[in-house]
């Protein structure tokens, strides 16, 4: 691998898309649970969900805090996310 090169979590962006759809949020509607409207549009979204942009730390901890799970859920490719998450009883 050279160097400089960093590793990611190849299914983050569709754990993403699967955290927005199982809370039944649009994308203006996720960043209003997460609490980000200070800080990223709805474009943003679109990327975090596409793979082209990755969330920085403190937004994935608000992601897998809306949808219950943990930060391990989101960036272990091994694991799947509940069909049910804990965090949609809280809508």
């Amino acid at each position: 691998m050279p160097r400089g090169t960093r590793r990611r979590p190849k299914l983050l962006p569709s754990k993403l898309r699967e955290i927005r759809d199982g809370l039944g949020l649009s994308q203006d509607g996720i960043i209003e649970r997460l609490g980000l409207a200070d800080y990223i549009d709805r474009g943003k979204i679109s990327d975090f969900e596409r793979g082209v942009r990755e969330p920085d730390m403190l937004t994935l901890k608000a992601y897998a805090d809306a949808a219950g799970v943990s930060l391990d859920d989101l960036a272990d490719d091994g694991v799947k996310l509940p069909a049910k998450l804990p965090g949609a009883k809280r809508a």
